[in-house]
């Protein structure tokens, strides 16, 4: 599929089944699914008049996001130091990666005892407050694929284990704009996040605090709350000025 998006980009012009096919040595009914497959989910574009194949709009809006997670995470990053030192707890980035929740950026707090997000670390989306800001955000039909093929591992004793239960606490991540765990991924660790959400209202990135149980209270969660509230004000405002420019 890369070797076919790479072809039509370097020629800049429509190109034909056949034309295709030489090019890349692909049998012809191998060739013509993945046309179809492709032409349907708009990443090419079939021309009646030139019978041929070009780019589609899907391909320019990948582009557009990746693009877009590039900017936001320019402007995330200082934030989430902000966010620590604020309330001396351990913050994070979070955006999707398939349908897994990866730490993109990520701010430790100098207390001894602490929660470590590393840059890169990928959890299921079920089992930690970020994934779950994500997930409460996407797009339906994606949110439907999701429900409808996840399979929950029992990697604490509080992870959530039915459909069910999940699709109940993303109503209310949607409700409420903040999602939660408690030691469902990692023992011992509670877990805030909020989503930065698009014009469209699905999710760009999450910011998420994880905080040691022990020193979780009420107390904590407003502050925490707090904090990550007024980084989305910020981080909203920077988005605008952007589009704006």
């Amino acid at each position: 599929m890369l070797d076919l998006l790479e072809l039509l980009a370097r020629r800049g012009q429509d190109m034909s089944h056949t034309d295709i096919g030489e090019a890349l040595d692909i049998p012809k009914s191998s060739l013509t699914q993945l046309l179809r497959n492709l032409t349907a989910r708009g990443y090419l574009d079939y021309s009646a008049i030139s019978r041929g194949y070009r780019l589609g709009e899907a391909v320019a809006k990948l582009a557009g996001k990746a693009n877009q997670g590039r900017s936001i995470l320019s402007i995330v990053e200082p934030i989430l130091s902000d966010i620590t030192a604020a309330i001396n707890e351990s913050s994070a980035f979070n955006q999707l990666r398939g349908f897994e929740s990866e730490v993109v950026a990520t701010v430790s707090s100098s207390q001894r005892l602490v929660s470590h997000m590393r840059k890169g670390d990928l959890a299921p989306l079920y089992a930690t407050s970020g994934g779950k800001a994500l997930l409460a955000f996407m797009p339906e039909e994606d949110q439907e694929r999701y429900l409808e093929t996840v399979k929950f591992e029992p990697i604490t004793s509080n992870t959530i284990r039915s459909v069910k239960e999940l699709r109940r606490q993303l109503k209310a991540v949607r409700e409420t704009g903040v999602a939660s765990v408690n030691e469902e991924f990692t023992p011992g660790i509670v877990g805030l996040a909020m989503p930065i959400l698009s014009s469209g209202g699905t999710a760009l990135g999450a910011l998420n605090v994880a905080v040691p149980a022990v020193r979780f209270n009420d107390v904590a969660r407003e502050r925490i709350l707090k904090a990550l509230n007024d980084a989305l004000v910020r981080i909203n405002r920077s988005l605008s000025e952007r589009v704006g420019a």
